[in-house]
């Protein structure tokens, strides 16, 4: 699923991107609260003191997320995998602190919302609850495979 979203993620940024770039029309309304060309031609649309879109940032967090899922997927180690899924959540919280600045600024400063943004918000919040439950799925296990490893004491005593 990690890996599906992070996808999702790295096609709405590569789309945004191009928009950007090519000065391309945005599929998305223009009007009342949702304004995707208010938000994305705005100040906030690039990462400050640069000229660089927001969206490549994203577009690199979604690659990131995509290798990380990867591994993820490929790892068989109890405790390898749940050093893969504490990757995971500090990934996404990271992300996830910066989608609540950005939704601030959208609702706040702007008074205007990107639905193609709120697309990437809901990615990055459905990862990062995600990355949560796999943390403490790896937990779990990995406990169980330590119970597994060390020998009961009463046995050991006979």
């Amino acid at each position: 699923m990690l890996l599906l979203l992070s996808l999702v993620g790295a096609a709405i940024s590569i789309y945004l991107t191009t928009v950007h770039f090519e000065n391309a029309p945005l599929l998305c309304s223009t009007r009342g609260l949702i304004d995707c060309s208010r938000v994305l031609s705005s100040p906030y649309s690039v990462v400050p003191g640069t000229s660089i879109p927001i969206t490549i940032p994203g577009l690199a967090w979604s690659l990131g997320s995509a290798v990380l899922a990867v591994a993820g997927l490929r790892q068989t180690q109890p405790q390898a995998l749940r050093r893969i899924y504490l990757a995971q959540f500090i990934w996404s919280l990271l992300a996830l602190v910066i989608v609540l600045y950005l939704v601030y600024l959208e609702l706040v400063v702007l008074h205007t919302i990107c639905a193609w943004c709120t697309g990437m918000h809901a990615v990055i919040l459905i990862m990062f609850l995600i990355t949560i439950v796999q943390l403490q799925q790896g937990q779990e296990e990995a406990e169980a495979s330590n119970d597994e490893s060390v020998p009961d004491r009463v046995s050991m005593r006979r």
